[in-house]
Formats: C-alpha cells, sequence, structure tokens
C-alpha cells in the first residue's frame, strides 16, 4: 500500500511554478500578480490566505492582498473586485469562502474575470470545463488529477467513483474525469446502497463532506482512494474516509492531513501562473 505524499508533490509543483515564473520574467513580461480577498477575520480563513500569499511570494509573484472588514457593503466589495479586474498588475483574483451571510458570494466571484478566475468557480469558467475549452480548472479536483497522474495510475478507462457533488470540488472532479476518459459515477446523499456503488470504482474520491464516512467495506481490494476532506475533530484532523482501516486494502491512498490539501494551494499557484502567461502572450500579439 502507497501514501501518497502530497507535501512533497505540492514541493515539486511549487518549483516548477518558480521556474515558469523566472522564465516569464525574462521574456519581459511583469512577476504575475495575485490579488487575495479576505473578508473579515475568521481565524481559519486567516491562516489559508495567509498561507497563500507566503507561497506566492517563494514562487516570484507579487502578493496584491486586500483586506475588507466584515461589515461591508455588497457594493464596496463589487467596485474592489472591478478595480482589481482592470487593474493589469493582477493575473490572478481569488475571493476566499466563507463570505459573510449578507454578501452574495456567487454574484462577486462571478465579477472576476475568466482570465483572472484562478480558483475555476464562474459559471464562465465552469461552462470551459463542461464543453472541454481550455480554462483555467478548480484548484482542488486539478490537484487530484495531478495526484494520480503522479502515481502512475492510468485514468482512462477506469471506473471512477466521485462521493460528492458540490460545485467545488465533487462536480468538476467528475468532469476532469470525464475529460481524460474514465468512467465516472457520481454519488451523493440519494444515493442507494452507497457501499455497493464504490466498491466498483477503481479510483475512489471522497469528497462527501462526512467525516471518516467511508470505510473498508465501500473500497474494492487495489482501489486507489483519494481523500478530499478535512475535519477538525477531537482527535485531529480527520478526512471522509476511515485511513486506517482503508489502507488495509487500497493498493494507494492520500493521507489526511497532507495529501490533497498541500495540492490545493500549489494548484493556485499553476493556474496564476498559466493566467499571467496568456495576458503575456495576449499583450504581445496585440
Amino acid at each position: 500500500m502507497n501514501v501518497i505524499d502530497g507535501k512533497q508533490l505540492a514541493a515539486t509543483v511549487r518549483q516548477e511554478v518558480a521556474q515558469g515564473v523566472a522564465a516569464l520574467v525574462a521574456e519581459g513580461a511583469e512577476s504575475p500578480g495575485l490579488a487575495t480577498v479576505l473578508v473579515g477575520s475568521d481565524p481559519a480563513s486567516e491562516v489559508y490566505v495567509r498561507n497563500k500569499r507566503r507561497l506566492s511570494l517563494e514562487a516570484g509573484m507579487r502578493d496584491l492582498h486586500h483586506w475588507l472588514p466584515e461589515d461591508v457593503t455588497q457594493s464596496e466589495a463589487i467596485a474592489l473586485i472591478d478595480e482589481l479586474a482592470e487593474d493589469q498588475r493582477v493575473s490572478g483574483i481569488l475571493i476566499q469562502l466563507p463570505l459573510p451571510p449578507h454578501l452574495d458570494a456567487a454574484s462577486l466571484i462571478d465579477r472576476i474575470p475568466t482570465g483572472k478566475d484562478v480558483d475555476g468557480l464562474t459559471v464562465r469558467s465552469a461552462g470551459q470545463l463542461a464543453q472541454r475549452d481550455r480554462g483555467l480548472r478548480p484548484c482542488t479536483p486539478a490537484g487530484v488529477i495531478r495526484i494520480l497522474e503522479h502515481v502512475g495510475v492510468e485514468i482512462e478507462g477506469a471506473h471512477a467513483v466521485v462521493v460528492g457533488r458540490s460545485i467545488l470540488v465533487g462536480g468538476p472532479m467528475a468532469q476532469l474525469l470525464l475529460e481524460r476518459n474514465a468512467t465516472v459515477t457520481v454519488c451523493h446523499s440519494r444515493s442507494r446502497d452507497l457501499p455497493r456503488l464504490c466498491r466498483e470504482a477503481d479510483i475512489l474520491i471522497a469528497a462527501a463532506g462526512v467525516p471518516t464516512l467511508l470505510d473498508r467495506s465501500f473500497v474494492k481490494d487495489g482501489a486507489v482512494v483519494v481523500d478530499v476532506g478535512i475535519h477538525r475533530t477531537e482527535h485531529g484532523l480527520v478526512g471522509d474516509v476511515d485511513f486506517s482501516d482503508v489502507s488495509e486494502v487500497a493498493s494507494a491512498i492520500t493521507p489526511v492531513p497532507g495529501g490533497v490539501g498541500p495540492m490545493t494551494i500549489a494548484m493556485l499557484l499553476v493556474n496564476t501562473l498559466q493566467a499571467a502567461e496568456l495576458a503575456h502572450r495576449t499583450s504581445r500579439a496585440g
């Protein structure tokens, strides 16, 4: 059984991004600029944004962070997003979620231009994914694909089961697997006989948002299991998968923490570099 080291892979990806940034600057472009937007002072969100800012700087990017107070109005938030959309220094815009309940997150996200949507969450980005057009893909599902490729999983022709159908992970995860010619089953809270469906998987992606939901009864011998979930419990951080139980039957499995999480930020940096490269090529062509 192979425990997949997401930390090590993420470090490799970030090094590749740093090399790409250096090459872009050598062509005469400005360093990519990542604009993170944090509203309020949620401790978890502050930690996530701090890590994103630190790693973007380490990759040679510019940190263009903006903080907004908890009571910011929708119109004030819109004004900032529109300003960042027009700012040529900004390669990518990321709005840290969740937002305070009085803000309409969907409408704010959808004001981000497709070319700067480094989270891949706008309706237009989702449409590009659904139509298999080139574009920026959601970071966590893209990170899962990179993990599978890294460990040599043959996605084409495999039966992949995705547990969860959120617009952040489960939905785009299924699309990315289809894009690579997997046969995909998407399970959710209304699925009948979930363990049986999961046992059919060659590749099992757990993104249900329920701590340790999947034990070995959900997993066939030799399956590859990727755990997207992360939950803070009295016993520490756990995922959607009962790691100790499932690791007895899986051929490869991601741990929590140290699996998918580090790859999410790494793929954010990949997207920011891609956005900057496209903007540079477009400006030169113009």
